[in-house]
């Protein structure tokens, strides 16, 4: 073994060891940069969008996500819910959503872009309760809804509020857009973006 072959396992082994060091150090200086990118707790709670995948949700079932600290409600409806939406209208305060608790694209019987899956923010127009979600029967009624234990208020499976309770108005409907089949960002729009 002579003296240059020694030196060039070192000088190898240096560059190596060097080189490793060197990218985790860059890693590692990466991780918080990148992870600055994403919305901090602090912009979530103020209004930052909500990405929600609903590749999950079955017909009949709801999930509920944390948009600016309120639930939002995200339904699944199934063709006879559907069906139910109409055959109520009459029981309704505000059957045609006529007072703006949605956007544009959300005022139509449905209260939805799509007829499937409805999203409302999940606090009662009365008092801010959070009511429950029946999806067969809501009491004194013979659709599934969603009821206030607390005061007494129903609403359809669409939001829609019934009269003679005390909840003035419709649940909220948030601006939302579908991203792609599975996918769907709560607190932006189409119109807003």
């Amino acid at each position: 073994m002579t003296k240059d072959d020694v030196n060039k396992s070192r000088r190898r082994f240096l560059v190596g060891a060097t080189s490793v060091v060197g990218g985790i150090g860059a890693i590692g200086a990466a991780v918080p940069f990148v992870a600055s990118w994403n919305p901090s707790a602090k912009a979530k709670a103020a209004g930052a969008p909500v990405k929600v995948n609903i590749s999950k949700l079955e017909p009949g079932q709801q999930m509920t996500v944390e948009w600016r600290g309120k639930p939002v409600w995200v339904v699944r409806r199934t063709p006879e819910m559907l069906k139910g939406l109409d055959s109520i209208t009459e029981e309704l305060q505000d059957p045609q959503s006529e007072k703006l608790q949605q956007p544009a694209y959300a005022q139509n019987p449905h209260r939805s872009i799509k007829d499937e899956y409805v999203i409302l923010v999940g606090i009662c127009t009365h008092l801010g309760c959070s009511p429950k979600f029946l999806p067969e029967v809501i009491p004194d009624e013979t659709v599934g809804g969603f009821y206030c234990p607390c005061h007494g208020s129903k609403f359809d499976l669409a939001g829609r509020v019934f009269k003679d309770v005390p909840a003035p108005k419709n649940l909220e409907v948030p601006p939302h857009m579908y991203v792609d089949d599975v996918n769907l960002i709560v607190g932006e729009d189409k119109e807003n973006a």
